[in-house]
């Protein structure tokens, strides 16, 4: 909000310095933004009156003016304002005199008519943007009098930034309020008397929608002159808070809402049929506003109405059909309460934001209406003349918001702001501020006044003390608590661990939603989903039970941007277990494309099952003992048959691994290429510490042996076989061919096996060697039926 200091100082004017104002502003909680002169510095500037306008002799676009600025003789004026008429008052810079940015005024002569001065345009000094024409001005300025009595110059204009709670402050009255308590003065507003009645004239009222309008007031004032511009001093102060001038009864109005607070309306009552109500739309009505924008109006936007429809956005915006110009000869004035509720968002529905919704969301002051009502009416009839009917009011005072009392206990001043403070400073502060207050047994009883709707607990009153205490002088102190820093827990490091190998081995790391597309669900065969009472939007309506379904997701997104090949990982959350809602970490990836990035040198070499396969032995293995892990073919229905794997640890499933099923990629729009994997980490799945083990000095001895067996078995049995069958001595074992075809009988498989046996005390002897491997023949033989191939 931009305000006037020299406005402000009108209502409350204590003895500080425009620094020191502004320090308090801030500390007050109105945090300053800006500040800037309110206009550049000119002199030799007076109040002039056009007498006569003659076209120039020699030049089409000048004009000669014959001025009258208070002295003896008029002066004779050349001006290219297409809008100097006679009868106009404007400004008039006289010779002599400075205006911003240039140097003195001097006689000059144009197309040899000599100009004894010059009549400006808002622009020429600094008082608007307005170039187009000189100023006009409303009539009621004295002429000859110099423009710096009527407009101080020496006024800075202070921006300030609220926050949401105070919208007691978005006015030049709330603003007051506050310094008056800072500097312990009194304040108060100009004495506002109602106006006389010298009308009968009137429109009836009526509030259909109390819960959103429990206050309405209306006022005809009849024979009103529209066409009189507004005073100087009006339209500058509207200027100086960021208003533009419209009209001399838009003005009024538009001040009184800077001034008290209170945003008004001003409808043109010649053009208004029956009586007004506030109300909801009915059935499909449109509207079109003061900025000629037309609006379908939904049904949850609160309407001004008469008998032959919507008048105005209730809170929002007028209508244009109903507005007052300069040919408006009966004006109805509107003041109104509406609920913060019914009008917080109405405006960016409509792509609107208005200087009164911002008001009206952040909440008016429920007493407020009938005091600007009577403010507004004085204006109007001060400069526009007319006659002021009666004011019509529809009012619900069970529907008008009340504060509640708020119970502050003086312990809990010292308990939160770290220092006591004394009652009567306690006592006055809440006086000074409007408040109903009471002390009583060591605590205060306090209601707060009806411009204070963000009074609702305790440390609400804690903060205000602390505001007027200034939190300058609040006392810096350290905390004195000891504070323990904890160890990253197992499950964090595990998730680190994760995370740093799979960067490591190109994987890049995505976070997707919680929430997932149902379409997913099915598409896996997962039928544990958690299905959200009031999702966000049908498309994210279930709880993820896997992380696969926004990889899946993420991989589209990808693939549609023309990416070739993807490798993603993702850790998080899954939510499992309908009847006993589980959150359960978890860690899951895919990939998909080449295994290289495109290079001149090599070729395209699609990925496959055995790349997800070792991606997966280098996180497992590094981090666990081999003989804790064992991989079984997976019955996964989303998996590939025959290329998927169940992982397990100690025994218990933990996640798999493989192809993803054909069916389910082609679902996807995507290529069967695609390979993913998903484990659950748990706390028992820690990375186990890495254990010193003696290199052995002595030469190792390499065995290999051919066997064939059934083509069914896998390759896993075999091995745990040999292993069971041989000692601590066999180091390595590794398969390096597998044949079928000629020479190997059906349903058979021929497996090449090489064993690398190591002591670390001595040399192995031939005869400890062949005993080993005759176990594990006889082993292989006994729990397989393999035979050794010559």
């Amino acid at each position: 909000m931009k305000f006037s200091e020299k406005w402000l100082r009108e209502f409350v004017n204590p003895a500080i310095d425009s620094d020191t104002l502004v320090h308090q502003l801030t500390m007050a909680g109105l945090e300053v933004d800006d500040v800037t002169p309110a206009c550049k510095e000119f002199d030799g500037l007076v109040i002039a009156e056009i007498i006569s306008v003659s076209k120039h002799p020699d030049a089409d676009k000048l004009q000669v003016c014959t001025v009258d600025c208070g002295e003896k003789d008029p002066l004779t004026i050349v001006c290219g304002a297409a809008n100097a008429r006679a009868g106009m008052r404007t400004v008039l810079a006289r010779i002599g005199a400075q205006l911003p940015g240039k140097p003195k005024l001097e006689a000059t002569t144009l197309k040899g008519v000599l100009s004894n001065g010059m009549l400006c345009s808002a622009a020429e000094i600094g008082l608007g943007d307005d170039h187009e024409g000189i100023i006009d001005l409303s009539g009621s300025e004295t002429i000859g009098k110099p423009l710096n009595e009527l407009i101080d110059i020496n006024d800075n204009i202070i921006e300030i930034s609220l926050t949401p709670n105070r919208g007691d402050c978005l006015s030049l009255k709330g603003i007051a309020r506050e310094v008056a308590v800072f500097n312990q003065l009194e304040f108060g507003l100009p004495e506002i008397k109602p106006v006389e009645m010298k009308s009968t004239a009137s429109r009836n009222v009526k509030s259909s929608v109390t819960s959103a309008c429990p206050k309405y007031l209306g006022r005809v004032i009849e024979n009103v002159d529209t066409s009189v511009k507004s005073p100087l001093w009006l339209s500058e102060k509207l200027r100086r808070s960021g208003l533009r001038s419209i009209n001399v009864v838009v003005d009024i109005t538009n001040f009184i809402m800077l001034e008290l607070g209170q945003p008004m309306h001003a409808f043109d009552n010649d053009r208004l049929q029956g009586g007004i109500e506030v109300r909801f739309p009915k059935d499909k009505e449109r509207i079109k506003l003061l900025d000629e924008s037309e609006f379908d109006i939904k049904q949850n936007t609160l309407l001004i109405t008469d008998e032959s429809g919507p008048l105005a956005m209730a809170g929002l915006m007028g209508g244009y059909d109903s507005a007052v110009t300069t040919t408006s000869n009966n004006i109805f004035l509107e003041s109104a309460f509406f609920s913060p509720d019914a009008i917080i968002g109405e405006a960016r529905q409509y792509g609107l934001h208005t200087d009164s919704s911002h008001r009206f969301e952040r909440g008016v002051d429920p007493a407020l209406q009938s005091i600007a009502m009577e403010r507004a009416s004085a204006l109007v009839l001060e400069l526009c003349g007319g006659q002021a009917g009666p004011i019509s009011e529809s009012t619900s005072e069970s529907e008008l918001p009340k504060n509640n009392q708020v119970v502050l206990r003086q312990a809990q001043i010292k308990r939160v702001l770290g220092i006591d403070l004394d009652e009567k400073f306690v006592t006055d502060t809440f006086l000074k501020l409007g408040m109903d207050s009471k002390y009583n047994e060591k605590q205060w009883l306090v209601v707060p006044p009806s411009h204070r709707f963000d009074i609702n607990i305790e440390v609400d009153l804690i903060e205000e003390l602390a505001r007027i205490f200034s939190y300058d002088a609040v006392p810096v102190s350290a905390p004195t608590h000891k504070l323990n820093i904890n160890a990253p827990n197992t499950h964090y490091k595990t998730v680190q661990y994760f995370r740093e190998v799979l960067i490591n081995r190109d994987y890049h790391e995505v976070i997707t939603y919680s929430f997932i597309d149902p379409k997913y669900t099915k598409l896996l065969n997962n039928n544990k989903s958690l299905v959200l009472a009031n999702p966000i939007a049908p498309e994210l309506s279930e709880m993820r039970s896997s992380l696969l379904p926004g990889l899946l997701n993420t991989l589209q997104y990808n693939i549609k941007r023309q990416q070739e090949r993807i490798r993603i990982f993702e850790t998080g959350l899954v939510f499992n277990d309908i009847d006993d809602l589980k959150q359960e970490p978890h860690v899951g990836g895919l990939i998909y494309g080449n295994i290289n990035e495109k290079q001149w040198d090599k070729k395209n070499i699609l990925c496959d099952f055995y790349d997800l396969k070792a991606d997966v032995e280098t996180i497992f293995y590094s981090m666990l003992r081999s003989e804790r892990i064992e991989m079984k073919s997976s019955q996964s229905e989303m998996l590939h048959p025959g290329q998927a794997v169940d992982l397990l640890v100690d025994g218990n499933k933990i996640g798999h691994f493989g192809r993803l099923h054909p069916k389910i990629c082609s679902s996807l729009g995507i290529g069967d290429n695609l390979y993913v994997f998903e484990f659950n980490i748990k706390n028992s799945l820690k990375q186990e510490k890495s254990r010193y083990a003696k290199i052995s000095k002595y030469p190792s001895v390499k065995r290999d042996i051919s066997i064939l067996v059934d083509e069914k078995i896998p390759l896993t049995d075999i091995i745990n076989c040999i292993n069971n069958g041989a000692t601590e001595l066999l180091t390595n074992l590794e398969l390096f061919d597998v044949y079928q075809g000629e020479g190997i009988e059906k349903e058979k498989k021929s497996l090449a096996l090489g064993l690398t046996f190591q002591a670390t005390s001595s040399t192995l002897m031939d005869e400890e060697v062949e005993s080993i491997m005759a176990k594990v023949i006889d082993g292989l033989h006994n729990n397989f039926c393999a035979k050794l191939r010559e």
